[in-house]
């Protein structure tokens, strides 16, 4: 029997559940249903059906740790993440994985899932894979195509030659986002299915129809990956051979154009969460259709979503949503919330950071949230993991004040190495080379406070640093807004 390697694809950027959902953070890594992130939720989905093979993840280099991290607090041990140098869709992120999988196992049936849908009974979709697995070990392409619940605009069709039989049937088209009135003929045909962007097929199998159908992009890809680097948990793709490959989606590029593609129809209550509406949907509602996260008073309102971390007080309101993060507050009627990918757009045209980043910023030491600022300081929460260290680093414009609130820190200032416990502090004189580590056992917590004419995190350089983000002196470039920390 073949072995099933789960691929989780994890490379989106989430704009359509903005604010909750950035750039940096996007939706996979969010608890938006139940208490798991929506990428541990797909691992544990996945994983009663990879016996002991753990996963092969493809993600954005830039959420390579958060990845790491949220699927080590699940138990699980990745065969490989996979590091994509630039978005080029689903297809090359597939073959990446793929010839990742046949180092170790060549009989590899890779069970490909976006890490960002919601799957509510997932006996369901597990006697689905089950079902269409033999005829993937035959060499079909399996894509999963959801039974519809009713005429839904937003997502692309898959029509099935032989109707729903129940197990796996060749495909007879892919059909594009329809108008209402092609949405509801689909449905009533009975042979229709959403299309959830999952598949199930051999490695091998899928490599030869990618060479088959798209001989230049398997080039590219397999250049990327042969020039691949290890670094320490990660497998980072040539950044110049990746970026010669087409992008272009599975669908484009093989499933459309393959005689070898059959659709096993999928009834396990999937959602890909694809707007605010959308969560509304799968989220526990109210009698009056009103569904909330967080502390809510609702008075008189109907079919509304609420989302936030203080409280939300809402009167009269019908078919609205609103979200609140602590420096971004969204509120739209429900037919019109895919609109929110024009504010994000307007927010990137303006250069502010709320597009990308939240104001609490995921780093592999920890994290730090910037809760105030003025025109020559600034003030941040930091946090360290147990033997987390940040990098050893230089500041030619600020000075900082570190005022430890609880744990130990480790603090490296110039030649001195001082340990500090609660309420105690040190001062960071402008170009001191300096370092902070953790070497208990608890989170350490500490109040940095920066003082100078050019306070952005590009204004940094690193001599050493353990996770491997060392590149020489960086100059600060005036209105830059990534945190870099």
């Amino acid at each position: 029997m073949s072995t099933i390697v789960p691929v989780l694809l994890s490379g989106g950027s989430g704009t359509r559940l903005w604010p909750l959902s950035r750039e940096m953070h996007p939706k996979q890594f969010l608890p938006l249903v139940g208490t798991d992130t929506m990428l541990q939720a797909t691992w544990l989905r996945a994983a009663p059906l990879a016996d002991s093979a753990g996963p092969i993840v493809v993600a954005n280099e830039a959420h390579r740790f958060v990845v790491a991290e949220q699927l080590q607090q699940v138990g699980a041990r990745p065969a490989a993440i996979v590091l994509e140098p630039v978005g080029r869709n689903t297809a090359p992120a597939i073959a990446a994985a793929a010839l990742e999988a046949l180092r170790e196992t060549p009989d590899a049936v890779l069970l490909v899932l976006p890490s960002d849908h919601v799957v509510q009974t997932p006996e369901a979709f597990h006697a689905a894979v089950r079902t269409a697995l033999p005829a993937a070990e035959a060499g079909k392409l399996v894509t999963f195509g959801v039974v519809p619940r009713g005429p839904e605009t937003g997502y692309g069709y898959i029509k099935a030659a032989n109707g729903n039989g129940g197990g796996p049937v060749p495909v007879e088209a892919f059909v594009e986002k329809p108008d209402l009135a092609r949405a509801q003929a689909y449905v009533a045909s009975g042979d229709h299915f959403w299309n959830s962007g999952m598949f199930l097929f051999r490695a091998d199998v899928y490599l030869a129809e990618l060479e088959r159908h798209a001989p230049a992009m398997l080039a590219a890809v397999r250049a990327s990956w042969s020039a691949a680097r290890k670094d320490v948990d990660f497998t980072r793709l040539d950044a110049d051979a990746f970026a010669a490959s087409p992008s272009d989606s599975i669908d484009y590029a093989v499933m459309e154009k393959t005689d070898a593609a059959v659709v096993m129809p999928l009834d396990a209550g999937w959602s890909d969460v694809g707007s605010w509406a959308s969560l509304r949907e799968v989220s526990p509602q109210d009698a009056q259709g009103n569904a909330h996260h967080g502390e809510v008073v609702s008075i008189d309102c109907r079919n509304t979503y609420a989302y936030g971390e203080r409280l939300i007080a809402m009167i009269g309101l019908e078919d609205t949503i609103v979200v609140e993060t602590p420096d971004a507050i969204l509120v739209g009627r429900s037919d019109r919330i895919q609109q929110v990918k024009d504010v994000v757009a307007e927010l990137k045209s303006r250069d502010l950071p709320q597009a990308a980043w939240h104001r609490k910023v995921y780093r592999p030491w920890g994290a730090y949230d910037s809760i105030d600022h003025g025109p020559r300081h600034q003030v941040k929460r930091i946090t360290v993991k147990p033997g987390g260290v940040l990098s050893l680093q230089m500041h030619h414009h600020r000075a900082e004040h570190w005022i430890v609130v609880s744990g130990t820190a480790e603090v490296t200032r110039g030649d001195d190495v001082l340990l500090l416990s609660e309420n105690q502090s040190t001062y960071i004189p402008l170009g001191v080379t300096h370092r902070l580590r953790n070497p208990g056992k608890v989170p350490l917590e500490l109040i940095e406070v920066q003082s100078g004419s050019y306070l952005g995190e590009d204004d940094i350089v690193r001599f050493e640093d353990t996770y491997g983000r060392v590149s020489g002196t960086q100059v600060p470039r005036r209105g830059k807004k990534e945190p870099q920390k």
